[in-house]
């Protein structure tokens, strides 16, 4: 530390540098002078960024008096051709119109257009290299030049007059035109029937598909983005009829659903919604096990691991159809398959009933019996805390093709387990974190109904940081990948990125810029800036007040700050406005203390420090020269022998005289044992955030510092704080529990410390590790070797678990029945060989997340 003593010559000034220390700017500050001129404002206010309030939005984030937006109301009948792969739909269309506008033509998306060779999606995509190219992927880029992706509308016209409605297909939309004006208030209801095969999602990748198991020769379905949907139409932007990219997701309008869906007879349908006809699809045993499932402890199977494998080798020998009503939603999927395990469990939120099911086939056990119907539960119960309690009577998670995705009730999940039924701690934590994740999408966007094709973040980001705090209620040591600052910090220093609020389809690096960052910043606002208590009150007063309606970024920054009392537009400038990144360093500290006056002591203090300074080298190699003054001691006078650091007899009597002239209250205050630190803190990363100090003392004593960011409002480039303290400081770190996402942590210490790391010493061949140790256990017992200690997941494997998992246990042993002999695949593209009875168009897509 470099210490420097502040030498005080009279009272006046003496009692100025004691208030000085404590209040007065002009010591460290310098108030008066503007020091800004070549800076950016850090603290700017966001009135020019964002939309300006209206009687639609209020300025406090909250809808306006007039908030309106529009109804749509479907009535769907769909069939799927299990031989074929194709899906045949009709509907019937009611659209309200809320606005203040008059509507001269309606806009639907259609996003299976994407998969048409011809899309944007497939014509704008880039490749940097493919020196190296697998086989899937070269099989993935010719099917893609070959297959019939795609809407094909085979009917459009006025329910009413059944007259044609002249339609014009655009990219993923198609344009309606009305037959006249649609006036405010007014309501139009019109047909469209249409046509399309369902995606091998195994080769064609996407938010839907199908996959074809070759063994049995059976198919898991999980259909969505699969009938034609209304744009929302907002007072934000109009029609929201961005083209579909495959990045940005979708913007919807809420409405009310009649679906029936017809299937072969042997098909389980899960769906969004509530079953109308379960006495017509259902089996009495079913009915009664779902009954029973409504006061079960544990999930229940409704139909069992073994009733599943004996579905697998039957043949349907008609259709059924199964009726499903949904209200108040924004979309509506289904899955289907003669695979399906089905569990259930009824769960409580609030005094509103909810029955949590999943289904998966038995490639997915053990592992999804025990946890996704657990991880469904531990979801509604926890987003719920922080939001609002789930409004729907179903949760449902399905395991099929999709990695991750999700729509209102239902959402796809794509872990499982080896063929041997072990698995990773990746892939356990992958499951429960992926259910998690996708039945919280539920709230954001399904409920509070943001636009995912514009802003990524306000439904990924919001959802991942709800994940990440279910997550941390699950168990001990929970491996989250997504929310602790200490994780996005390779991401925050990186060149290679935009701010949070860039357009869904021009964010480099997707999942850092629309799930981490936004997380992690919601976790930081939480944890650091504004308090546990502060934060979920104006967070959960966001969800009600948007919920079922359409929010924009300017009603959650306002609602922040309006529920929360907080001036929060530098947070958001920084954080979501801006690619700078934290790092703040101490880069000095002057210690200083009260000159007492006292010449014995301030002397003694004064010989210590110059009896302290290291003796030079010139100065030790000088010693043995013969001086001249010794040789001639005639040459030395007064000065050879006097030392100003000797206390004089004039000095004393000074002393005394000064002490006399002080009241009892100044002596008190010129013999204070304080210590006064100047500590200065350069904000080299420009992202402004709260100054976090832990003080060691000499005694190893510790004083835990915390400075608001406002600190940086005059002078965001580098600030002087003073540090009154009764003990000497020892030592100084800035962020030392890492709650700020510092990038850099050696500049946090001062004095430095020697930064520690290790290295590896290895041959050409190296081994990896993580890996399943669940199945290196289960072969160390069949091979009679001493079996691990049965325990928890080692921390090292959480850690290494890149994703998440969750479930329920069954009591019921699983039969090892000799797989069926598999329906061949006919072919019906050059992609593949065509099944004879059915076809593979299955694609394992995973989600953008």
């Amino acid at each position: 530390m470099r210490y420097q003593s502040v030498q005080v010559f009279g009272f006046t000034f003496l009692m100025a540098f004691c208030i000085g220390l404590v209040s007065a700017p002009s010591l460290y500050g310098q108030e008066s002078t503007n020091q800004k001129f070549s800076q950016e404002d850090k603290f700017r206010q966001l009135e020019e960024i964002l939309p300006t309030p209206n009687r639609e939005r209020a300025a406090s984030g909250a809808p306006g008096s007039d908030y309106w937006q529009q109804k749509v109301d479907y009535e769907i009948d769909i069939r799927l051709n299990d031989e074929t792969q194709e899906l045949f739909g009709k509907e019937v269309i009611t659209y309200k119109n809320n606005s203040k506008d008059r509507l001269s033509y309606l806009w639907l998306q259609l996003d299976a257009n994407i998969h048409r060779s011809n899309s944007d999606a497939n014509l704008t995509t880039t490749t940097d290299n493919i020196a190296g190219l697998g086989f899937g992927s070269l099989k993935t880029m010719l099917a893609k030049e070959v297959f019939d992706g795609g809407f094909h509308i085979t009917r459009c016209e006025d329910a009413s007059t059944k007259k044609k409605l002249k339609h014009t297909i655009v990219k993923t939309m198609m344009r309606v035109d009305l037959p006249q004006l649609l006036e405010p208030g007014q309501t139009f209801q019109f047909q469209v029937d249409w046509n399309y095969e369902i995606n091998n999602s195994r080769i064609l990748r996407g938010r839907s598909g199908c996959e074809f198991f070759e063994e049995d020769g059976n198919y898991i379905y999980e259909v969505a983005q699969w009938f034609p949907r209304l744009c929302a139409y907002t007072d934000a932007t109009g029609w929201q009829h961005k083209q579909f990219l495959g990045r940005g997701e979708f913007t919807l309008e809420m409405g009310d659903y009649v679906v029936r869906i017809t299937a072969p007879n042997d098909h389980v349908v899960a769906s969004t919604g509530t079953l109308l006809n379960p006495e017509q699809v259902l089996t009495e045993l079913q009915m009664e096990r779902l009954e029973q499932a409504k006061s079960t402890r544990q999930p229940l199977f409704i139909i069992t691991p073994e009733e599943a494998k004996k579905n697998e080798s039957s043949k349907p020998d008609g259709t059924k159809t199964w009726i499903f009503k949904a209200d108040q939603v924004r979309d509506f999927a289904f899955a289907s398959s003669r695979k399906f395990i089905w569990d259930a469990m009824q769960h409580n939120v609030g005094d509103y009933p909810v029955m949590a099911m999943s289904f998966y086939p038995n490639e997915g056990e053990p592992l999804w019996s025990k946890y996704s119907t657990h991880a469904i539960i531990h979801t509604l119960e926890v987003y719920s805390r922080y939001t609002f309690d789930y409004p729907y009577p179903v949760a449902i998670s399905v395991n099929g093709p999709v990695g991750g995705m999700e729509y209102p009730m239902i959402c796809f999940n794509g872990p499982r387990p080896e063929k041997d039924g072990t698995y990773s701690a990746s892939t356990k934590y992958g499951l429960i974190s992926v259910i998690i994740h996708e039945v919280g999408h539920n709230y954001f966007p399904m409920i509070v109904n943001t636009d995912e094709r514009q802003w990524t973040w306000m439904d990924e980001g919001l959802n991942t940081f709800l994940q990440y705090l279910s997550e941390q209620e699950w168990e001990e040591g929970y491996p989250s990948r997504r929310g602790e600052p200490r994780d996005i910090v390779g991401y925050m220093r990186s060149p290679n990125q935009v701010p949070i609020m860039t357009n869904s389809e021009s964010i480099l690096q997707f999942g850092p810029n629309g799930y981490s960052k936004p997380a992690t910043a919601l976790n930081v606002l939480r944890e650091t800036v504004l308090g546990r208590e502060l934060f979920d009150y104006a967070f959960k007063e966001y969800a009600k007040r948007w919920k079922f309606k359409r929010p924009m970024p300017a009603d959650f920054f306002r609602t922040m700050e309006d529920a929360s009392g907080i001036d929060l537009d530098w947070f958001w400038r920084g954080w979501f406005y801006s690619n700078d990144h934290v790092d703040l360093a101490i880069t000095e500290v002057r210690q200083l203390n009260i000159n007492t006056k006292n010449p014995v002591l301030e002397k003694k203090i004064r010989r210590a420090k110059r009896d302290g300074i290291p003796e030079s080298n010139s100065e030790a190699l000088n010693k043995d020269l013969v001086k001249r003054a010794n040789r001639y001691p005639e040459l030395k006078d007064f000065y050879n022998s006097y030392d100003a650091l000797d206390v004089t007899p004039e000095e004393r009597r000074s002393y005394d005289s000064f002490m006399k002239s002080l009241t009892d209250e100044e002596r008190k205050l010129i013999g204070m044992k304080r210590n006064f630190y100047l500590i200065t803190i350069e904000n080299v990363g420009g992202l402004v955030m709260p100054v976090i100090i832990d003080a060691e003392f000499e005694d190893g004593t510790k004083q835990h510092v915390r400075i608001p960011a406002e600190i940086w409002r005059k002078d965001n480039l580098k600030v002087t704080k003073l540090l009154m303290t009764k003990k000497p400081i020892k030592s100084l770190v800035l962020d030392p529990r890492l709650e700020t996402a510092d990038v850099e942590l050696e500049n946090n210490y001062f004095p430095r410390r020697i930064m520690k790391s290790r290295f590896d010493v290895y041959k050409s061949s190296r081994w990896g590790g993580g890996g399943n140790p669940m199945k290196t256990d289960l072969n160390r017992k069949k091979s009679g070797k001493k079996p691990a200690k049965v325990g928890q997941v080692s921390e090292e494997s959480k850690k290494s678990a890149a994703g998440k998992a969750g479930g329920k246990k069954s009591d019921e042993k699983k039969p090892v029945a000799k797989k069926p002999a598999a329906r061949k695949p006919a072919t019906k593209k050059p992609v593949a060989k065509k099944p004879a009875a059915k076809k593979p168009v299955a694609k394992k897509g995973k989600s953008n997340e």
